[in-house]
């Protein structure tokens, strides 16, 4: 009897690994074998001389902007917009769109926008008011995981809209959202720009795997776009006997590229989220297993790891130095920026903002 039952268990268990419904249909595809942290990405231990600032009640300082007034800017994984003075360390409330604001970015103008995961492209004035711009394609498509933007001298903004397929407010949040579209794998992101003259917002790359940070070249020649799913950089040309082609700057990166600024010598920092999985990298080729990986319970899924991991790289895919701390004090890193030769860390899950001195 106690067989019978064990064996009717078993079975259970086996078809509930099989057929039960997941919300991903994966797409095969072989994943570059990882060559870890050699070479231009030899582990160190540079983000440990990071000093921060707190932000009190907030975490999750995903981006930043440097505003026109000397102040940064930080989106908050609560949603919020908050105004860090950098010489006293003081950090306040500046606004709440009431979503979840992803990417922060200032116009040649000194205004701020955001790309909103739940809303879509955000205007946010100087009081804190905040305008949704658009949130979908002229196609009519919703835009259903803005992410990272950038904006052209003239006023276009540039931004990525992550996952067509699955929206970060439907599924609860940003994290589960890309989790699914990592693992699903089926080019569900694109890259649009909105142009404020004619109100119109049209989708100029489509098919990426997960469409993260985003960066104009400074002769805006060229837009980089990092492809979290890939672990690459994307080149978009704009202008030049090349426009309209993409090709890849940088590949096989050993870890999860998020969000993309740029500097003003004209380079860029890209984040690393997280180091590559290993069990994810492995089962690339196989998506049935994927989705008996989705029906495991979460506690044994392959998680984000903490390390600590930010990469400086040129228009011209040179890597030129690395920060990082293996050790994870300071984690999920999601994006450097430059401000008068300081360094501002951001990550996606921290508590604290961090800053290396020059």
């Amino acid at each position: 009897m106690i067989k019978r039952t064990l064996l009717i268990l078993a079975a259970i268990l086996l078809a509930y690994l099989v057929f039960w419904p997941v919300p991903i249909d994966p797409i095969a595809w072989k994943a570059p074998t990882s060559t870890g942290y050699v070479g231009a990405f030899q582990a160190n231990q540079r983000l440990k001389s990071l000093s921060f600032i707190d932000l009190k009640d907030e975490t999750g300082p995903e981006d930043v902007a440097l505003g026109a007034d000397g102040n940064i800017y930080v989106s908050a994984h609560s949603g919020k917009i908050l105004k860090v003075d950098l010489a006293t360390k003081t950090v306040s409330k500046f606004a709440d769109p009431k979503g979840r604001v992803l990417g922060l970015e200032v116009s040649a103008n000194g205004t701020l926008y955001g790309a909103d995961a739940y809303r879509g492209l955000l205007k946010i004035s100087s009081t804190g008011s905040v305008e949704i711009l658009t949130d979908k394609s002229s196609d009519g498509q919703p835009i259903t995981y803005a992410n990272d933007l950038d904006i052209t001298q003239d006023g276009k903004i540039y931004f990525s809209d992550a996952s067509q397929k699955f929206s970060a407010k439907a599924v609860g949040g940003t994290l589960p959202a890309s989790l699914l579209d990592l693992v699903d794998h089926g080019g569900n992101g694109r890259v649009l720009v909105y142009d404020p003259k004619t109100k119109e917002t049209k989708e100029i790359l489509k098919g990426l795997n997960f469409a993260n940070g985003i960066a104009l070249a400074k002769d805006e020649s060229y837009l980089l776009i990092a492809e979290t799913g890939t672990y690459s950089i994307l080149k978009h040309w704009l202008k030049g006997k090349k426009q309209g082609q993409t090709e890849t700057l940088l590949s096989n990166l050993p870890g999860f590229p998020d969000n993309i600024n740029d500097n003003p010598d004209g380079t860029f920092w890209v984040g690393l989220v997280s180091p590559r999985s290993t069990p994810l990298d492995m089962l690339s080729s196989y998506p049935s297993l994927r989705k008996v990986m989705m029906r495991l319970p979460e506690l044994i899924r392959p998680k984000p790891q903490r390390y600590g991991f930010a990469v400086r790289f040129s228009g011209e895919g040179e890597v030129l130095e690395t920060l990082q701390d293996p050790d994870g004090a300071y984690a999920m890193v999601t994006g450097g920026l430059d401000v008068g030769g300081d360094v501002i860390v951001t990550s996606l899950t921290e508590g604290r903002l961090g800053i290396l001195k020059k």
